[in-house]
């Protein structure tokens, strides 16, 4: 297995740390380092937070009427841990998911990633976020039906390059997706379009896409929920073996408490609010 996917290389080698890129992106007054760590309480856990949300408070309006969605929400996930946010159909969880990605912005609160403010960075610092940062995962794969599989798991490096940055490194970008696909026992389907491919294997190649830019951080929105049971399980022996042998940090939203099951530790919404964690 090339050095890409060998746990012993470190995830931040030869990257931009994100504190000069979100310096460089936040508005003015912004300030970079969180007033207080970020850091689940855990007799004996060392890690520090690398992921959380302070006093998150989110709603949404349908014409006079303003919905509430996230109510006060504190969440810490420390580097490495494996984190299942678990809760029934409209409780906020995909919400609290998307704030976490920069999608969408809190109406109050705060969202931090290694210590840094990032729901105020401006779009190029939060683009750049998910595009070498972070690694996203849907329950709809969002595989683009004309791109093979390969080209699918390049489309992070082709967007995130320019087209002489992304010209003058394409050979190391297809070795490095091609290793991603193997990883996942997709290997033999590099030159496969989505349409020849079932459920499992078109999730499997998401999950090769997330983690072609080497992300300190993974997140997941129901990445089994378009599959049976089997394929599922399927899927989350490999995000775990992923948590496991990389220390990648995993947040993945379910409503299903036997596939949160497989996470280090669950959190719990009810209504908006956290219950458990």
């Amino acid at each position: 297995m090339s050095d890409m996917t060998s746990s012993s290389t470190p995830r931040t080698s030869g990257r931009v740390q994100f504190s000069q890129i979100a310096a460089a992106t936040a508005p003015t007054g912004f300030v970079s380092r969180a007033r207080e760590p970020l850091r689940r309480p855990q007799p004996g856990d060392a890690r520090p937070a690398i992921l959380g949300a302070r006093g998150v408070i989110k709603s949404y309006r349908k014409g006079p009427l303003a919905i509430p969605v996230l109510q006060n929400v504190d969440l810490a996930v420390s580097e490495g841990e494996f984190v299942a946010v678990i809760g029934p159909s409209g409780c906020g969880k995909s919400t609290l998911l998307h704030l976490l990605a920069t999608l969408d912005v809190p109406d109050y609160g705060e969202i931090y990633f290694e210590g840094n403010r990032i729901d105020n960075l401006a779009a190029a610092g939060r683009d750049t976020l998910r595009n070498r940062y972070f690694g996203m995962i849907f329950q709809a794969y969002h595989l683009l039906p004309e791109l093979t599989m390969l080209e699918n798991v390049l489309a992070p490096a082709m967007i995130g390059e320019s087209v002489m940055g992304y010209w003058l490194k394409r050979t190391k970008y297809r070795e490095r997706a091609s290793a991603m696909l193997s990883m996942v026992g997709l290997g033999h389907r590099l030159r496969h379009k989505p349409r020849e491919l079932s459920g499992g294997e078109m999730q499997r190649t998401a999950i090769a896409r997330a983690l072609v830019s080497q992300p300190r951080v993974l997140l997941a929105d129901e990445p089994t929920g378009n599959l049976d049971k089997a394929t599922g399980d399927e899927i989350l022996a490999l995000l775990s073996r992923l948590n496991r042998e990389q220390n990648l940090t995993i947040v993945m939203v379910t409503h299903d408490r036997e596939i949160a099951a497989a996470a280090d530790r669950t959190v719990t919404l009810v209504d908006g609010r956290v219950q458990a964690a």
